[in-house]
């Protein structure tokens, strides 16, 4: 593993090593939450659902490092991956960067404070209910907002 150098989060994803790639999630959870697809469309609707392993409170993954193991449909983002996965949200560090945009200015990479994310209103901390506890998925539809989105 490498050092976080600085100002990594300004440079191509590519360049990025394995800490640098961890520490640009700015700890949303959305990426953790069903979404239900239309097999007709192929659109895409968020639900407000976690995964079992999301802590509802505080939007972290309550065993990050084994994951897999208990969630072996997990999606490991990678670079190869970033482009195809289209429910990212636009205020996703990984696809901003993917798409050369800097990150917004409540990242905490930016603002210093790791609760800049659910002040601006980004974060699903608080606002979600576990997939152990949801019912059906289609009641549980929602459309978040991407914050404020203005950038560093």
């Amino acid at each position: 593993m490498g050092a976080l150098r600085d100002g990594f989060w300004e440079r191509p994803l590519a360049q990025l090593n394995q800490e640098e790639w961890e520490a640009l999630c700015d700890g949303c959870g959305r990426c953790c939450l069903h979404k239900v697809e239309y097999e007709d469309t192929g659109e895409i609707e968020e639900t407000n659902v976690a995964c079992t392993l999301l802590d509802c409170e505080t939007a972290r993954c309550k065993d990050y490092k084994n994951r897999k193991a208990f969630v072996p449909d997990c999606l490991r983002l990678t670079l190869k991956l970033v482009d195809r996965v289209p429910w990212l949200p636009d205020t996703c560090a990984y696809r901003r960067r993917a798409e050369n945009r800097p990150l917004p200015r409540w990242h905490y990479l930016i603002s210093g404070d790791r609760e800049a994310v659910i002040a601006a209103g980004v974060s699903v901390a608080g606002r979600v209910i576990s997939e152990d506890e949801a019912g059906p998925l289609e009641h549980h539809i929602v459309e978040w907002g991407d914050g404020e989105d203005e950038a560093a």
